[in-house]
């Protein structure tokens, strides 16, 4: 019997409610030997006063030593093993702008960037440049034609975007164009196994007209792809526990990732206080809560360690408006550590904090990670944590006779 087939059995509906809130990159390191991390750096009264009542730990997001994408890392807090489950970032972000996914389909995430006179990349973000002047660009790709399929090209936020390749025989296991790096030339897409060799030709097609009408451009003349990925299928909250689950994000791959597990999308916030409006909105129609916060993750890959400090300061004084809601289980967590010294995601493991009237408080007085080291959750798989958040929800029956 795997995990989830045990959840099956076990899951009964209650009238608890369950608050998953996710920093995203929320992990941090000291920027000097012996110094502080992020975390341990910010003024955090509410997640600290939470930590002393609570149960703290760290969640290996994959497996020791791997890093995760965003995609995994939702994934295992889901309680999805994303060894097991793989979702590609194309995927994710088409579903979560309300594109629908055929059987033919295979969708790529795009970002604009910003290239020099010889063709190398000098901002892999394009300067984050706004939304409305990235939808405009958006405007410009889509007239671009590839004999044998169809091509969608739909704008996301800020330097992002989502192209949608639809024909018979295509193949999503086809290599990113994105080197993640600067002063080099965005790589060519290359097919990672045979039947894939097609959609690869597809994809370099499409940039090589893309790159003529963006030519003029003064930030976006440029992409990378990223994420190739066809639908995939995921057992939904509901089959697997029982919970009408809601999801209140910003980003539209995070909204993308709530779709594919079963969770219905709630309002259309732009900031942390707006998210918590909806949460408060929808309180009384589901059981469980998935609450997003970007910010931590994108202040992390820039390299903002200040920044990133006032985030998780943000989202302290952010935690007293949850708690008034009452909610039976509310956790706090990351899907990965961000480090602003490394200014992208880390394998190190994630600071976790889960809050409930039937925790068996650790000790702790702080929310950190050197603290959650030594937290009574301990150092545990990120996919466990929906086991805990279920257990202390009341929503498990008991295993065995």
């Amino acid at each position: 019997m795997n995990q989830h087939e045990l959840v099956r059995e076990l899951a009964e509906k209650a009238d608890t409610k369950i608050v998953l809130l996710v920093a995203d990159g929320l992990g941090g390191l000291p920027m000097q030997l012996g110094g502080r991390t992020e975390l341990e750096t910010a003024a955090t009264p509410n997640l600290d006063r939470l930590a002393s009542l609570g149960t703290c730990g760290s969640s290996i997001p994959v497996l020791p030593g791997i890093t995760p994408g965003s995609g995994p890392g939702h994934l295992g807090l889901f309680g999805y093993d994303p060894l097991e489950f793989k979702i590609g970032r194309g995927a994710l972000e088409a579903t979560g702008i309300g594109f629908e996914l055929g059987p033919d389909d295979v969708a790529v995430r795009g970002n604009f960037c910003t290239l020099d006179a010889a063709g190398l990349i000098t901002d892999r973000r394009a300067g984050r440049i706004p939304s409305e002047e990235s939808f405009q660009v958006v405007d410009r790709l889509q007239g671009i034609r590839i004999d044998g399929v169809e091509t969608f090209v739909k704008p996301v936020k800020e330097h992002r975007f989502v192209v949608v390749f639809r024909g018979p025989g295509l193949c999503g296991a086809v290599a990113d164009t994105d080197p993640q790096a600067i002063g080099v030339a965005p790589l060519a897409a290359v097919g990672l196994v045979p039947a894939a060799e097609r959609t690869a030709r597809v994809a370099n097609d499409f940039i090589r007209q893309a790159g003529a009408l963006l030519a003029n451009e003064t930030k976006a003349n440029g992409m990378v792809l990223r994420g190739f990925a066809a639908k995939p299928q995921l057992p939904s909250y509901q089959e697997l526990y029982s919970l009408r689950a809601a999801a209140v994000a910003v980003y539209p791959m995070y909204k993308g990732l709530a779709r594919l597990a079963g969770m219905t999308l709630v309002g259309n916030a732009h900031t942390l206080d707006e998210q918590i409006d909806e949460l408060a909105r929808c309180w009384n129609d589901f059981d469980f809560f998935f609450l997003h916060f970007k910010y931590t993750d994108s202040t992390g890959e820039d390299g903002l360690f200040t920044e990133k400090v006032a985030r998780i300061e943000e989202l302290d004084r952010a935690i007293p408006r949850i708690e008034k809601l009452r909610p039976d289980v509310l956790i706090v967590t990351g899907d990965h550590s961000t480090p602003s010294k490394l200014k992208n995601h880390s394998w190190h493991p994630v600071p976790t904090l889960l809050s409930a009237n039937t925790c068996r408080p650790d000790g702790l007085e702080k929310f950190s990670e050197r603290d959650c080291l030594r937290g009574g959750l301990g150092m545990f798989p990120a996919k466990h944590l929906m086991l805990m958040a279920m257990a202390h929800g009341l929503r498990f029956g008991k295993y065995g006779a």
